[in-house]
């Protein structure tokens, strides 16, 4: 082990060292230990990017709308900026119709959308939040945990409470005072309560540019597609948010486009999360 010796960072009869004093010694200090490293000050901006654990490569515009949002989504930074640049995408080139979101949790996902539209300019669109409002459903024995083959029937009971489940829960008067927090014109917000396999097709848009799918289980992610992929336009986004993380909603998307002649390519965002784009 190196000997740091008081005089390697000390001025002359043991005063305080200057600035470029104390930058020479710590710089040879750290040359004697094999290393090498240049002292500067770092940005507030960049500062505030990695309190929040943003890469570097994010843009600002980005960062500033997932500061908003961030709190409201347990989705990864990846996943937040990658429903930022496809709703930029669909905006950028005139993909028609409304933006859907199953499974919204406190909203934080369709705060982005909102967020990111108004950053535009655009507030004509609409955008649908499909959710029990009671937290989650109950799975079913295929709704393992992909990563370790964990059953989650037992979880979900163990959150069970009278008339919701604590897990996911988050009340519809609180999700709808998160997204008026983001300033979109509440005409154009549409929260359908209750379970998807009830609520939709009647509750549906005609045309959908954004489909989100984040209610975990087979069940609900096979009904999901059934009535709401036929509807997504063409070069409309669709985004499986636990296609890696639960064995049910990666089952229900593969059995889902295995029928289909034209299937669609679904591109990795994190060990979780899979986006494609319509393309027929």
């Amino acid at each position: 082990m190196t000997e740091v010796r008081r005089a390697d960072i000390s001025g002359a009869n043991g005063q305080k060292p200057s600035r470029g004093l104390l930058h020479q010694s710590l710089r040879k200090l750290a040359f004697r230990m094999g290393y090498n490293f240049s002292l500067r000050k770092i940005p507030q901006y960049d500062r505030e990017r990695r309190a929040l654990r943003v890469p570097h490569d994010m843009e600002p515009e980005f960062v500033a709308l997932y500061q908003q949002a961030r709190s409201f989504t347990l989705t990864s930074v990846e996943c937040m900026y990658t429903l930022y640049q496809t709703v930029r995408y669909l905006q950028a080139n005139n993909v028609p119709g409304d933006m859907v979101e199953c499974g919204v949790w406190r909203g934080g996902s369709s705060m982005m959308i909102a967020l990111t539209l108004k950053a535009l300019g655009d507030t004509s669109r609409d955008i649908y939040l499909y959710d029990t409002y009671a937290g989650m459903t109950r799975p079913e024995s295929v709704d393992v945990r992909s990563q370790d083959g964990m059953e989650q029937v037992s979880r979900w009971q163990a959150f069970e409470r009278d008339g919701y489940n604590e897990w996911a829960h988050a009340a519809l008067d609180e999700v709808r005072a998160n997204m008026r927090a983001t300033g979109y014109p509440e005409d154009k917000l549409h929260f359908v309560e209750g379970e998807v396999e009830t609520t939709i097709p009647a509750a549906a848009p005609e045309q959908i540019s954004l489909l989100r799918l984040d209610t975990d289980w087979y069940r609900s992610t096979l009904h999901e597609l059934n009535h709401l992929y036929p509807k997504l336009v063409r070069r409309g986004a669709l985004i499986i948010d636990d296609y890696g993380a639960y064995e049910g909603s990666r089952k229900a998307t593969d059995e889902y486009f295995a029928d289909r002649s034209n299937p669609i390519f679904l591109g990795r965002i994190d060990e979780a999360a899979r986006i494609g784009f319509k393309n027929e």
